[in-house]
């Protein structure tokens, strides 16, 4: 993974196997501009020899929405986002956040509202602070929701939440985001990013090509069918037992230790 020294609304830090991006706008309580969601976009694609993603936001905030004040018709159009902006910059950063190929992990404090929602629950694991709290606000300002909100939430929380949150605009709180299976887990603010570092390099000492075979068949599995999940998880396994880390695995259990798993 290259450094990128010139993005300007995220921050990319690698550290061990672990990239650590960072939505960096803490003075718009990380409102996402099409740069922002860009740059995002931009990060997932190059990984490297990256095993796990960290994703969180500066300051008080994950990530307050599209940035209706950043002006422009790239991003503006009659107060809204425009058709182009939504095609040409924050659909392509959904979709690579969803598709991702390593795990990605979403630490949440304050607002997640908007498309920040759509960024937070992209991720595989989404820990929120009590602080933190997911907002389907475009109803509030008369638009539909995008970002992917009326895919990934029916599958998560089922219809009658998800029109809930869609319909009436209401705040779920981190609490009831994690009783009503929205999210994770909750923990105290505090705890949040020891937390959520944790469970990244935990995913990143992991079996790198099983856990990617994981998610492809969880995300393809939401709309296939029985015989076709079979199928995808019968390659799946061809593919990940032919990897060093089962033969680790393997090993390791005849001997009765820990497996060291190494990504390859």
């Amino acid at each position: 993974m290259s450094d990128h020294a010139d993005f300007e609304t995220i921050t990319l830090e690698r550290k061990g196997a672990v990239a650590h991006i960072t939505l960096n706008r803490p003075d718009r309580l990380n409102a996402c501009p099409p740069q922002m969601a860009e740059e995002l976009f931009a990060a997932i694609r190059d990984l490297d020899d990256t095993r796990a993603v960290l994703l969180s936001g500066s300051g008080r905030a994950f990530c307050s929405g599209a940035d209706l004040a950043a002006g422009g018709s790239s991003s503006l159009s009659g107060g809204a986002r425009s058709y182009s902006s939504l095609q040409q910059s924050y659909n392509p950063m959904i979709a690579a956040l969803w598709n991702c190929p390593v795990p990605v992990v979403s630490a949440v404090t304050g607002p997640a509202a908007g498309v920040g929602c759509s960024i937070a629950l992209a991720a595989d694991f989404v820990i929120a602070g009590k602080s933190g709290y997911f907002l389907q606000a475009f109803v509030n300002i008369g638009l539909v929701p995008d970002g992917g909100s009326s895919w990934m939430l029916p599958r998560l929380v089922g219809l009658a939440q998800a029109t809930r949150m869609m319909m009436l605009g209401e705040r779920i709180h981190a609490e009831e985001a994690e009783r009503i299976g929205l999210i994770y887990k909750c923990v105290e603010d505090d705890a949040l990013m020891d937390e959520a570092t944790a469970l990244a390099e935990k995913l990143a000492g992991g079996p790198t090509v099983a856990l990617g075979g994981m998610k492809a068949n969880l995300r393809k599995g939401l709309q296939s069918d029985l015989n076709t999940v079979l199928q995808m998880e019968a390659e799946g396994q061809r593919i990940a037992g032919s990897s060093d880390d089962a033969r680790e695995g393997a090993v390791a259990f005849l001997q009765k230790r820990t497996a060291n798993f190494g990504g390859k």
